[in-house]
């Protein structure tokens, strides 16, 4: 059985191990982590570089079995990490459409396997790696889920050396990869038992964030940043509108939802929230609506010359406002070349200004009928893209 297999499944344990988040200093200035408590994945970090990690001798692995549990709505993401000869062999367990990736380098050789079941749906999963002869299995909640063999051509020798392990990111150049995917993930892991390995996992971060004990689906706005896209990543034509859906608890939430802006011009849209005085606020240009009945949903469309506003798809609850060249003198100019703000008000310099950061939890957000990834937005780390505490 091949100890380099052996150091992959412990590479999910590591994720395990990863769970623990107490941090503790040490002599080489790095916070130390155990594997028994439960940490966020989604720390703000460069995209690709590990939460956790740690580098062991392949001589202490007597385990070929690693599991842990992991919880997300996110689809696609990096869980752990694993490699030998210094990065010559690894293996990477991921997600993307929401179902589990493997990605392998063994001697020369590229290997990639996915397949069901989903594992995005906000529930704890148990997750066990092993190595069975010629086989990696991973198991998903106990049942077999995805199973790659490997026959080497030359007979194995038994590796010496050092085995590097990682979560939440990758140690080797991306272009490696056989298959590429958004390597941020907003989700977390628990209750990681690894190849019976006791040495401490260094963080990168000074403090490892905790998770919610009970999440739902959305984006999740804590009062302190905002998400920011350009709206040119949205064309339109002269005669088409844009469309915006938000759904959620709006009168439970308090400061900016969304905001739209050019540089060098006057705010173009606003929508705030008032939780005192359960009021929501619609302003365009110098026009404003307020709305103070409740609703879960709410749809804004920009035409040229007119936006509607329709309250939890009820054409009887509607707003309509006229885009005049008064009230907003380029309304295409502000779209095509302006930033697009949820959680915050942009003003100038798109710095956030005049109303407080959102909180709350939008549970959806679709523009031109297309759900929205925050994930793809420059954004604050405290705003959480796929899941909100319920």
């Amino acid at each position: 059985m091949a100890v380099f297999w052996a150091a992959l499944a412990g590479g999910l344990l590591f994720a395990l191990l990863l769970l623990g988040a107490e941090g503790q200093g040490n002599t080489r200035g790095k916070n130390e982590v155990s594997g028994s408590a439960t940490i966020y994945l989604g720390q703000k970090r460069d995209i690709w570089r590990p939460l956790i990690h740690t580098t062991v001798n392949l001589s202490e692995i007597n385990s070929i079995k690693s599991s842990f549990q992991l919880r997300t709505f996110d689809p696609e993401g990096t869980v752990f990490y694993g490699d030998t000869k210094r990065g010559e062999d690894w293996f990477v367990l991921s997600l993307k459409d929401g179902m589990p990736l493997m990605q392998i380098s063994k001697e020369g050789m590229l290997i990639s396997v996915a397949g069901r079941p989903k594992l995005n749906d906000g529930k704890w999963h148990t997750l066990e790696v092993s190595n069975q002869g010629k086989f990696v299995i991973l198991e998903v909640d106990g049942s077999s889920a995805l199973v790659v063999g490997m026959q080497p051509k030359y007979e194995e020798v038994t590796l010496s050396g050092e085995l590097r392990l990682a979560v939440g990111g990758v140690l080797i150049n991306t272009e490696k990869l056989i298959v590429q995917y958004e390597p941020q993930m907003d989700a977390c892991v628990r209750e990681g038992s690894w190849l019976n390995l006791s040495v401490p996992w260094e963080a990168e971060a000074e403090e490892l964030w905790p998770c919610y004990q009970n999440v739902q689906p959305g984006s999740y706005f804590p009062g302190t940043g905002f998400a920011i896209f350009n709206t040119s990543d949205f064309p339109i034509e002269a005669d088409d509108g844009v469309k915006f859906e938000l759904w959620g608890d709006f009168i439970e939430m308090d400061g900016t939802i969304f905001s739209i802006k050019a540089p060098g011009q006057q705010l173009m849209f606003s929508l705030v929230a008032n939780n005192n005085t359960k009021e929501v606020t619609l302003t365009l240009g110098t026009e404003k609506i307020s709305m103070k009945d409740n609703f879960k949903r709410l749809e804004i469309t920009f035409h040229t010359d007119l936006m509607q506003v329709v309250q939890d798809g009820d054409e009887t609850r509607t707003n309509r406002l006229l885009i005049s060249p008064v009230s907003q003198p380029d309304y295409l100019t502000s779209w095509m070349q302006g930033h697009l703000s949820f959680g915050g008000l942009l003003g100038e310099g798109e710095d956030p200004m005049g109303s407080q950061f959102l909180t709350g939890c939008l549970e959806k957000i679709q523009v031109q009928g297309r759900d929205l990834d925050l994930d793809l937005a420059i954004k604050h780390p405290s705003v959480s893209s796929h899941s909100c505490p319920a």
